[in-house]
Order: C-alpha cells, then sequence, then structure tokens
C-alpha cells in the first residue's frame, strides 16, 4: 500500500513539473513575440524603403543579425521543455561593415527573420490567449457562486432557460442561485480538469513549429520529388507548409468579406467556397492533382455565384485570382513543371468557357480581367517551375560538393589509418614477435635454467602471443581489411585466465569473483559490456604493475539488482602504495581516459582515485543488458 501511494504521489510531483514547465514556456514566449513583432517589422521597413539611399544597406544586415539573435532566444526557451534543437549553418562574414554586408546573402537569416518578424507572434499571441481565457474561465466558473452576487442584472444561465423553454425556470429564487451557480461550477471544473493537457498541446505545438522552422532540417526520402532542399541547414517541407498556411488563412481572411460585401455573395456561401478554395493550398503540398482540380471547381462555383453582381472584375475576383495562383506556386514547386502547366491550362479553358457562356452579357471589364488572369497565372506557373529547377539544380551541386569533400576526408582518414598500421607493424609487432621467440626459446639457448624460470618465459610467451593476435586484429581494423581475423575477442568468461597470468609475473592478487549463481547472468551479456568488463579489470591490473611495483592488489566482483531491474556488474581494482616507487615504469596517461571511455560507450559509469593509504583504486558499474546497445 505504502508503494502504491508513493507511486501515486510521484506521478502527482511528475504531472505538477510538467504543467509548470509547459505554463513557464508559453508564457516565456508571448513577451518575447510582444518585442520582436514591431521591432523586426520597423527594421525590415525603415531598411527596404531606405535601400535607394544605401541606408538600408546598412541597417538591413543589423536587422538580419538582431533576427537571428532572436532566433537563438527561442531555442533557447526550448530548454524549458528539455528540448534541444540541432545547431544550424550560418554563412560568415568578415569583420567591418563591410563584411556584415555578406549577411544580406544568407537565405537562413532571412528565414529566422520570417520566423520572428511574421510566423512568431500569431502562433504565441495565439497560445497565450488561449492559455489565459481558459484558465481564467475555470477560475471563474468555479469560483462564480461568490462573485456571481455582486453581478447586476439577471444571470446568463436562467436567460438561455427563459429563451429555450420558459417553464423550465424554476419559482424559487434559491434554486435559480443553485441552478446557475452549479452549471457554471460543473464548466469551470471542466476547463481547469482539461488545462493541463490543452496547456501541453498549446506548449507542443509552439515547440514542434519552432523546431521545424529553426531547427536543422534533414531529407525524409532522398528520392521524393518534393524534398528540393538544397541545403541541410533548414526544412524546405516545414517551411513550406508554414507557408502555405499563412497564406491560405491570410487569403481566406479576405476572400470571404470581400465576396460578400462587394459581390453580395450569401454568407455561408462565401464562407464554404473560399474555405474549399484557400484549404487546396495546403492540399497540394501531397495531393497536387486533387488540390487542383478541387480548386477549379472551388473558383468555377465562385464565378457562378459573383457573376450577378455587376462587377466589373469578373470572372476572377481579386482574392479568387490570388488563391488560384497560390495553388499553381505550390504545385509548380512541389512537383514536375507538367503538373502546373496543366492546371493552368485547365484554368485558361474554364476561363474561355465562362466568357463564351456569358458572352450576352459580359461584364465591360470581363476581357481584361481574363487575359490579366493569363497572363499572370502564366508567369507564376513558369517563376515556381523556373525555381524548382533552380534549386534541384543547386542541390545537386552542393550534394556533390559535400560528397567529394567527404570522399577526399576519408581517403585522408584512410591513409592516416594505414600509417599508424604501418608503424605498429613495423615497431610493436615486430618488438612482440622478437619478445615471443626469445621466451619460446629459452629453454633451447640456457639449459642450465630452472623448472620455475622456464614456467615464466613459457608464460611470457604465450601472453606475447596472445597480444600478437590481438594486435593483428586492430591492424586488420586500421586497414579496413574485408579478410579481418576471427580470433575470438576477450570477454568476462576469461578474467580469470588474466588474473591466474597477472600473478605468475609474481604479484599477489586477492580476487573475489563471482558465484556460481551470479555467474549465470553473464551468459547473454552484450558482447561490447564483456569486452568492456575484462578491458578493465586488465587496465587497472597493468596500471597497478606499472606504477605500484611489489605492492598487493585486491579484485574485487559483484554483481547487484538497480530499481528498474537491470542488472549492474560492480568492479573494484585496488592496490597499495608502492614498494619501490622510484622503479616505476611510467605511462602515457591514456589507459584510464580509455578505462571512462568504454564503460562509458556501453551505458555504465566509472571511477578512479588515489586511497587514503597511499594506493590506487579503480571503481566501475556496468549495466548487464541482454542485448547489444544501441548506437
Amino acid at each position: 500500500m505504502n508503494t502504491a501511494a508513493k507511486q501515486s504521489d510521484s506521478d502527482q510531483s511528475t504531472a505538477s513539473y510538467r504543467f509548470g514547465k509547459n505554463v513557464a514556456y508559453v508564457l516565456a514566449g508571448f513577451p518575447i513575440a510582444i518585442m520582436s513583432f514591431p521591432v523586426l517589422v520597423i527594421m525590415t521597413t525603415v531598411s527596404l524603403a531606405t535601400l535607394v539611399v544605401w541606408l538600408g544597406a546598412l541597417l538591413l544586415p543589423l536587422t538580419l543579425l538582431f533576427g537571428s539573435y532572436l532566433a537563438a532566444l527561442s531555442k533557447h526557451r526550448l530548454g524549458l521543455l528539455g528540448v534541444s534543437v540541432e545547431p544550424v549553418t550560418y554563412r560568415g562574414y568578415a569583420s567591418g561593415v563591410f563584411g556584415k554586408l555578406r549577411t544580406i546573402s544568407d537565405p537562413r537569416r532571412w528565414l529566422d527573420l520570417a520566423f520572428e518578424g511574421i510566423l512568431a507572434f500569431p502562433l504565441r499571441l495565439t497560445t497565450f490567449v488561449v492559455m489565459f481565457n481558459w484558465a481564467v474561465i475555470g477560475l471563474g466558473g468555479v469560483t462564480y457562486f461568490f462573485w456571481s452576487i455582486y453581478v447586476p442584472g439577471e444571470r446568463w444561465v436562467l436567460l438561455l432557460l427563459h429563451n429555450l423553454q420558459p417553464t423550465l425556470l424554476p419559482d424559487s429564487s434559491w434554486v435559480r442561485y443553485l441552478l446557475d451557480a452549479g452549471t457554471f461550477f460543473v464548466v469551470g471544473f471542466v476547463f481547469l480538469a482539461t488545462l493541463p493537457p490543452v496547456v501541453a498541446a498549446l506548449a507542443k505545438l509552439d515547440a514542434t513549429l519552432t523546431v521545424a522552422l529553426l531547427g536543422t532540417g534533414t531529407h525524409d526520402n532522398a528520392s521524393d520529388t518534393t524534398d528540393l532542399s538544397p541545403e541541410r541547414s533548414f526544412s524546405i517541407t516545414a517551411w513550406s507548409r508554414a507557408g502555405a498556411g499563412v497564406a491560405a488563412i491570410t487569403l481566406l481572411a479576405v476572400g470571404w468579406p470581400v465576396l460578400t460585401v462587394l459581390y453580395s455573395v450569401g454568407v455561408l456561401e462565401a464562407m464554404f467556397w473560399v474555405t474549399v478554395h484557400c484549404a487546396m493550398i495546403l492540399c497540394c503540398l501531397r495531393w497536387a492533382w486533387a488540390g487542383m482540380g478541387i480548386s477549379l471547381l472551388a473558383s468555377g462555383f465562385l464565378m457562378v455565384l459573383t457573376a450577378d453582381a455587376g462587377v466589373s472584375v469578373w470572372p476572377w475576383p481579386v482574392t479568387v485570382l490570388l488563391t488560384q495562383c497560390a495553388v499553381f506556386i505550390v504545385v509548380g514547386f512541389v512537383k514536375p513543371w507538367f503538373y502546373a502547366l496543366s492546371g493552368w491550362s485547365a484554368s485558361v479553358l474554364m476561363t474561355l468557357g465562362v466568357l463564351f457562356a456569358h458572352a450576352a452579357d459580359l461584364p465591360a471589364g470581363a476581357l481584361g480581367n481574363s487575359i490579366v488572369f493569363v497572363s499572370v497565372s502564366a508567369g507564376t506557373v513558369a517563376s515556381a517551375t523556373l525555381g524548382r529547377m533552380w534549386i534541384r539544380n543547386a542541390g545537386r551541386l552542393q550534394a556533390a560538393e559535400r560528397t567529394s569533400a567527404l570522399q577526399d576526408r576519408r581517403s585522408k582518414e584512410l591513409a592516416e589509418r594505414n600509417r599508424i598500421a604501418r608503424e605498429l607493424h613495423d615497431v610493436v609487432a615486430h618488438s612482440m614477435s622478437v619478445i615471443s621467440v626469445q621466451a619460446a626459446t629459452a629453454r633451447y639457448r640456457n639449459p642450465d635454467i630452472g623448472d620455475t624460470a622456464q614456467r615464466e618465459f613459457e608464460e611470457i610467451a604465450s601472453s606475447s602471443r596472445q597480444a600478437l593476435g590481438e594486435m593483428r586484429m586492430l591492424l586488420s581494423i586500421l586497414r579496413n581489411d574485408d579478410e579481418a581475423p576471427t580470433t575470438p575477442t576477450p570477454g568476462f568468461q576469461d578474467v580469470d585466465a588474466l588474473i591466474e597470468a597477472t600473478r605468475a609475473s609474481g604479484t599477489v592478487i586477492h580476487y573475489q569473483g563471482l558465484d556460481e549463481t551470479r555467474d549465470g547472468m553473464l551468459g547473454d551479456v552484450a558482447p561490447a559490456t564483456s569486452l568492456a568488463a575484462y578491458r578493465t579489470v586488465q587496465e587497472a591490473l597493468s596500471n597497478a604493475l606499472r606504477h605500484a611495483p611489489g605492492t598487493e592488489v585486491k579484485v574485487e566482483l559483484s554483481i547487484d539488482d538497480s530499481d528498474d531491474g537491470i542488472h549492474q556488474l560492480h568492479i573494484a581494482v585496488i592496490n597499495g602504495p608502492p614498494e619501490h616507487p622510484s622503479v616505476s615504469v611510467p605511462g602515457s596517461g591514456l589507459g584510464l581516459t580509455g578505462i571512462h571511455e568504454r564503460t562509458a560507450a556501453v551505458g555504465g559509469t566509472s571511477e578512479t582515485r588515489p586511497t587514503s593509504a597511499g594506493g590506487f583504486a579503480v571503481y566501475a558499474s556496468l549495466p548487464l543488458h541482454s542485448h547489444p546497445l544501441p548506437r
């Protein structure tokens, strides 16, 4: 029962912590948007307006740098949710005024400016307003029973019941108050109960768009023709969707009232067809044929609905014309040229059909309006198609440059690895071979040596042969040899033999291994973990022999169960102070670093420190996963 209660308290604490982080994330974004939107809009407007007098050339780089600073602030804000964004690539610029002018040609900084100056403000304003109003409605509802007493006038629930069914109103004023206050309490409770998931959804929406538009994009599918990004410094998919969404919302907000007021189209009809028409901008990102077909259908219905308005701007009202051009732009950028050309040809035929059908009573400007649509839409299709070709060609060129640079780096790395392999083979392997031969032939060259010395030489020969085998495997890896030796990799099962071989050198080792019950847990340990355990013990023993010769060494192995059910293998190698410090052999200092790297690579931890008695201790803890760790 106590365990369940503790788990419940932990879950509640975690939920409260997440809710607090989500609220802090949404609240932090609102002042950034309030600050960045007017400042960036004013700076951009002034910069572009004064370009003709060269003042804008100085202000525009400053505007772009400020936009990138705000983008970095937005990415830093993601840390409240524990989200990180991979760093993007900016073009470098030299010092001085003229050096900073190069920032104008950096598309990444223009994207930062577009996000912080255009997209971030409505996004963060919406999330803040929704969260604030949701919380106010919830708090206001649960406290309505108190503050509504001081509000004059009839109560809202009672007014609603009176308008719907007057007979449902109770006669007692006290019952009316309870009915009104109870209804608001239920509504407020529902809003407060749903506030955490709503705030979490708002924070996730903001964070997702921020990561997608400010982070590093990747090619989702190399064969996908819709991925046109020549750079990996931004996501073309995310920006195309965001741009299409902004265009669709803007045209919807403008087109609906224009058709209702100027063309006397019914509110519901205008809302429906304009919504369908604008939605096809987004639809064409994925389904080009369907999007173009439905957009032309919506355009045709809008032509019919506006035909009797008597406005000279017909058969293509300005908002309908712009929406159809936006459809062609999206199709031209995401699909091959014949898609957009086919849609444009169909729109031209539809326009001619409408003109012939109303030839008797055409408005004065109908022919001119049709010519404007045909020419503007043709230019739109041509621009989008050429833009797509330019982006694809630039992408291929930069991909070829990246491939060439990668191949050059790989060839240099391979040459360096071969050089290291040659040095190892010519120096280390040769020396080890000499040691092996001398140790193996000692009994023949010196017949008078005793049995004890002979066993020492045999141990030296065996160790040197093992070292040579591992050296050959290492050389094959360095040379990237396809026919690498198949010598088995040492693992945890070889630790006992390692201890015995080290004892043969005369070192006193107090070894405490695992009992049979615990030893059975090591049967299916990942090879990387088993190798890390062996190398940790091996390096710790070598470190003791090198720096504290003649001292006693204690090696202890144990297995514990952690809270999450994963077995932990604990290794402790402790040596006393050296008896003869002057004869210690200097090392490279890389052995202990290798222990830390090996244990960390398999998800373990390690610690090395001097002991109070003047010796040295190596501690390591390795998780005993039953499968290889993902890289």
